[in-house]
């Protein structure tokens, strides 16, 4: 799918995109190209790589012919760009909305005027039954992306849903460590919340099989594990911190939720068991050629639950441990 041809990621310095490019280089593109705000994430990612399939460009997706003029010639376009941290979000609305949906309109409208084949739009839990602005936004850049199958017959455009990463850019478990380390004490907002979790490299390899396996116009879920936050602080106190380290409770902050959802009640009934690592989620919007692709979903077995949440089925402190291991933040 990917063997001489040119893909675009969006977004593309951060650890997603630093990963996606990793395992694409392994599948013999023609070019890869970084396009993101800034400057010194490419230069350090150029020097990482030091390869000259990648070509770096400086861009906003807010920036509609900038947009443009980087999906001239592409084959795939990975939408990773966002304003990702619901504080942020919650404190600059404004800004939140010019990213997550005017900047996914962009690179729609631009796919669409360069006859991109495949536009594969990286969504997050937050966009379910959103309770703050972040989620929101990328509900609707969910909407967005999913309505533009019908622009044209030339680009297909599907998205993608999972949950937290493992020590992606922001993410809690090098907080946690950079805490312990710096402060001897660990912050949670609430001792009941829960998060999905999974490795960078395997949610790449997810983001894969679902690219390659889409038509257009559904949303992939990808099945992850998930933990107390709590128990996943005990945890990591057990291998960076000593019997003084404690645990601080802050309260919630605002839009933020105790358990995350992947798959919502209002979506269940239009979602599908899909391989071992996936849900896949039909839009209520007709989208030609979609039905006959899956066989009309006749040999596809419907969900059997109402939701699918970060409480389901929550990791033992044991396999917290593994799953750490296997992210390399434990020996």
């Amino acid at each position: 799918m990917y063997e001489n041809r040119t893909i675009l990621i969006t977004g593309g310095t951060g650890s997603w995109g630093n990963e996606l490019t990793r395992q694409l280089m392994e599948k013999k593109p023609k070019e890869i190209r970084i396009f993101s705000r800034g400057e010194l994430a490419q230069v350090n990612m150029k020097r990482k790589f030091n390869c000259n399939k990648l070509n770096f460009v400086i861009g906003d997706v807010r920036d509609k012919e900038a947009v443009e003029s980087a999906s001239e010639g592409v084959d795939y376009i990975f939408h990773l760009a966002a304003l990702k941290h619901v504080n942020i979000c919650e404190e600059q609305p404004n800004e939140g909305v010019k990213t997550n949906i005017i900047g996914t309109s962009n690179l729609i409208n631009a796919a669409v005027k360069n006859k991109v084949k495949k536009v594969i739009d990286v969504s997050t839990d937050k966009a379910v039954v959103p309770l703050n602005l972040y989620g929101m936004s990328k509900a609707v850049g969910e909407r967005l992306t999913i309505q533009a199958n019908n622009l044209n017959g030339d680009t297909r455009f599907v998205c993608i849903r999972a949950g937290n990463v493992l020590g992606s850019n922001g993410s809690v478990v090098p907080l946690f460590i950079d805490q312990i380390k710096k402060f001897n004490r660990i912050t949670i907002t609430d001792k009941k919340m829960t998060r999905f979790f999974m490795t960078l490299p395997e949610a790449i390899q997810l983001l894969f099989k679902a690219a390659d396996s889409s038509f257009g116009g559904e949303i992939f879920v990808v099945r992850m594990p998930s933990c107390k936050i709590s128990d996943l602080a005990k945890v990591l106190i057990e291998v960076y911190g000593n019997d003084k380290t404690s645990i601080q409770i802050t309260g919630l902050r605002p839009g933020e939720k105790i358990n995350e959802v992947l798959l919502s009640c209002y979506e269940s009934p239009n979602a599908y068991y899909f391989e071992d690592n996936y849900y896949l989620i039909v839009p209520m919007l007709e989208i030609e050629g979609l039905k006959e692709h899956y066989g009309s979903f006749n040999k596809m077995k419907k969900v059997n639950f109402l939701e699918y949440t970060s409480a389901d089925k929550l990791m033992q402190p044991d396999e917290i441990k593994k799953a750490l291991m296997k992210g390399g933040f434990m020996v």
